[in-house]
């Protein structure tokens, strides 16, 4: 098993400290979703997708076990570059589907989690005798370019993540990921689709309230690594649908005025009662947008497949010229 390491424990600190002055001092107030993701949050979101309101995971999952073995003779792919990996949970069908055919020989995981990934990757080395298991510790808007070449590569992006991406940075993460590939490689995309808010918005606001207590670890990230003073039981959770950007929006809101000091970027922040942090954007798709948004980038939409519901699309897109 190889690790590699473009985001260490500083980089990640002055990273932090840059979201947090900048999102904090905007107006409105915003902070990225990643910083969701330390241990807690990270096991979270795992009870997430199985909550009965949230859908994606379902739906995504069912797809790739109609489609992995189509998808592997479709790119045979000698490596499968999975980014924002996690806990590799679904991508077993892939490895499952690629290991069957027989060209897979590389597995290159990356995340910003190195704790996610090497437990992972354990299991999978324990699972997969003869994979070889490359793990990249980074952030995928900053270190495509970082990717191993060699093979015929299949870069899977699953559970809809690109959604947490707005159309600029979508944009850009789609060229530069372009920009790393050979005509001919292939990019696996998982994209949830626009369909009822009746059906979307109760995926970000559960009855159980996990949701809510994973909105509000992003409080507890900037308590514990910045010495922050929030109070976590002072922000109401808020998920809201935005029709015209077609996208989920999480908040956290102020039930009451509030002064917060962050000592770890020497700054005090007033919340009035009612103000909001906007903590997640999640964009949802249709097939013709995804396709322009690939061609774009320099990519040819080759297959589409929903789950049988139609609440959620994966594509397999070819890169070209």
């Amino acid at each position: 098993m190889t690790l590699e390491v473009h985001l260490d424990e500083q980089d990640l600190a002055r990273t932090l400290r840059a979201d947090v002055r900048a999102g904090l001092t905007a107006t409105p107030k915003w902070l990225p979703p990643k910083w969701f993701y330390d241990a807690r949050g990270s096991e979270l979101f795992e009870q997430i997708t199985e909550l009965p309101e949230y859908y994606p995971t379902r739906s995504e999952r069912e797809i790739l076990t109609d489609r992995a073995g189509e998808i592997a003779r479709l790119t045979r792919a000698r490596t499968l570059l999975e980014l924002g990996s996690g806990y590799s949970t679904k991508t077993r069908l892939l490895l499952d589907a690629l290991t069957a055919e027989g060209t897979l020989r590389t597995f290159v995981p990356m995340d910003v989690s190195p704790s996610a990934l090497t437990a992972a990757a354990a299991r999978i080395e324990a699972d997969y005798p003869g994979l070889r298991v490359h793990n990249i510790v980074g952030d995928l808007t900053r270190h495509l370019k970082h990717l191993p070449g060699g093979g015929n590569r299949l870069v899977a992006f699953l559970g809809g993540t690109i959604g947490n991406l707005i159309p600029e940075e979508r944009s850009a993460f789609l060229g530069d990921l372009r920009a790393v590939l050979e005509p001919g490689e292939h990019l696996l995309l998982g994209t949830d689709l626009v369909k009822s808010p009746s059906v979307v918005v109760p995926a970000y606001d559960d009855a159980e309230g996990v949701t809510a207590d994973f909105n509000r670890n992003v409080l507890r990230v900037l308590n514990t690594s910045l010495g922050a003073n929030f109070d976590e039981d002072g922000f109401a959770h808020v998920a809201l649908w935005d029709p015209d950007q077609e996208w989920v929006e999480m908040r956290l809101r102020a039930r009451w005025p509030m002064k917060v000091t962050i000592p770890g970027v020497d700054l005090v922040v007033d919340f009035e009662a009612g103000e909001e942090i906007r903590t997640e954007v999640s964009a949802k798709f249709r097939r013709e947008g995804i396709g322009h948004e690939l061609a774009e980038a320099g990519f040819a939409l080759d297959h589409w497949w929903t789950d049988r519901a139609g609440l959620f699309g994966v594509s397999l897109a070819r890169a070209v010229g």
